[in-house]
């Protein structure tokens, strides 16, 4: 006698990932997440970005969206710095550690793209440079998704990565009146003075860093992470 086969609890996203590219782990994000990240793109007629937050077991689970106060236009986001100060509090004081709240960047594109623009680029480096590992997650209009992983090891490596929708992990309902509030607290944009050449910034310092004994970016990299980190490092 066989066994039935097991039900498919995932759901590969549409992204935007080169031909050929070798086996890695996805992205996940679970069914409250990723309809919180349709609501916010959709709520207004700008970028929004903000932080996924996940568990401890699994980091490349993305369960919640996290949004900190921004100035948003059409292909900017520039986060408030003592906005982003106050998140990374308010979370240690949830006590979760930053892997858990502080690596993954995501934002929406308005178009229908999610390719990262030079200002993606530059951000992401800037701001999480000096990580050990950080992910930036792009959702463009039509469900089109971009993420890629960056290993802050030596070598440095960057790597593109799926995006999955996990429905094998518990989640709560929808909750669009607590999402609504969320984006009108954190998001400010004046579409009349939204031009291509605003100041192409996530944030410009770096968080306050608490009691910790050492810097947020200085945590050893998960064992997931780190085995990948190996696979990259010796070809």
């Amino acid at each position: 006698m066989t066994c039935a086969p097991r039900p498919r609890l995932t759901v590969r996203l549409p992204t935007r990932r080169r031909k050929r590219s070798p086996p890695v782990p996805p992205l996940r994000l679970t069914p409250y997440a990723w309809g919180k990240l349709l609501f916010l793109r959709d709520r207004g007629p700008t970028e929004v970005g903000g932080f996924g937050v996940s568990g401890r077991e699994d980091l490349l689970l993305v369960e919640d969206i996290c949004l900190v106060r921004q100035q948003c236009s059409p292909v900017t986001v520039m986060f408030d710095d003592d906005a982003v100060a106050d998140y990374f509090d308010a979370q240690v004081d949830l006590g979760r550690t930053p892997a858990e709240f502080g690596r993954i960047w995501v934002h929406t594109h308005p178009g229908s793209s999610p390719v990262p623009s030079g200002t993606d680029e530059a951000t992401f480096e800037r701001c999480f440079g000096d990580a050990d590992w950080a992910l930036m997650l792009i959702l463009a209009c039509g469900g089109r998704t971009y993420a890629r992983l960056r290993l802050g090891i030596d070598p440095v490596a960057q790597i593109q990565v799926p995006v999955e929708l996990d429905f094998g992990e518990p989640f709560p309902a929808a909750d669009h009146e607590a999402w609504s509030r969320e984006f009108e607290q954190q998001v400010r944009f004046d579409l009349a003075t939204c031009t291509a050449g605003h100041e192409p910034a996530l944030w410009s310092r770096e968080p306050r860093l608490n009691d910790w004994d050492e810097p947020w970016w200085a945590e050893p990299l998960p064992s997931l992470l780190a085995g990948l980190a190996q696979e990259v490092a010796h070809g």
